[in-house]
């Protein structure tokens, strides 16, 4: 498999780039259901990821799409009880999940701090999750299998911190490392909670597109770094590779440390083909 470059959009400010993205993801869904029936997205937490959500509830086109043939998973949760306002499920959930009529057995968030015993526990029941349903979606009609440990992810959301990591991957920390696994669990985290869950980015890159947003001149270093081409143990923001498609969707104030020459003004750069 070749990878090529990254696409990337600028957007003058974080409300035109959440309007965008949540317009963009409508479409993409429309088109895979259009195709398929059914359509995945992985969806990621974050001021901006959230607001990103929130655009997606309120905008005129959301009718578009059936969200109860929508499934939906994370990349990644903190390791809190079930009710926990800082959990990206509860965010999720206010922003989205809650405004539209979604089929509750499609959404899949991972074991909650109250409903398992330890960190540990509940990775191995996420991945056991992802398993079932790819083991589903093997016997239906259509869908193209990518990892028979995985279900197909149509698109993978994630966000950037400043320290340049993506999901719970941290810098330098063993999750980033972690290969033959599609789950794995987050001790020590440098910003709370400590304890968290994550996909690998093995499994983050078996998604056919791979979306990060990101908003803000703190994150205008990892941006910079990422794309151009650091090594994604020290940053980790630069691993996530979609099958299909790599986009960046990012803010002028992000932006701010990029070379002109990885710039693509229309924001669709060029697929990634299998």
């Amino acid at each position: 498999m070749r990878h090529s470059p990254n696409g990337v959009s600028i957007h003058p400010d974080v409300s035109a780039l959440t309007t965008a993205t949540a317009a963009r993801l409508i479409t993409k869904l429309v088109d895979v259901q259009s195709r398929r029936g059914v359509a995945t997205v992985v969806l990621t937490g974050g001021t901006v990821g959230i607001a990103m959500l929130d655009a997606v509830a309120t905008a005129p086109a959301r009718g578009a799409v059936d969200w109860s043939r929508v499934n939906f998973w994370w990349g990644d949760e903190r390791f809190l009880p079930a009710d926990s306002p800082d959990r990206n499920a509860v965010q999720a959930d206010a922003a989205l999940l809650s405004q539209l009529p979604v089929d509750p057995d499609r959404v899949h968030p991972v074991p909650a701090a109250d409903e398992v015993a330890s960190v540990e526990e509940a990775a191995a029941a996420y991945a056991l999750a992802l398993a079932d349903a790819a083991a589903a979606e093997e016997l239906a009609p259509g869908f193209e299998q990518v990892d028979p440990r995985l279900p197909r992810f149509d698109v993978l959301l994630l966000g950037v911190g400043p320290d340049a990591h993506v999901a719970s991957l941290f810098p330098e920390m063993a999750g980033v490392r972690t290969v033959g696994e599609t789950v794995v669990a987050v001790h020590n985290a440098p910003k709370p909670p400590p304890e968290r869950v994550s996909l690998t980015m093995e499994a983050i890159n078996t998604a056919e597109e791979v979306w990060l947003t990101v908003a803000g001149e703190d994150k205008a270093g990892a941006v910079g770094l990422a794309l151009a081409g650091a090594g994604l143990v020290q940053v980790p923001a630069a691993g996530p590779r979609g099958r299909r498609k790599t986009r960046w969707l990012i803010d002028q104030s992000a932006a701010s440390q990029l070379s002109d020459r990885l710039l693509d003004p229309e924001g669709d750069g060029p697929d990634t083909e299998d």
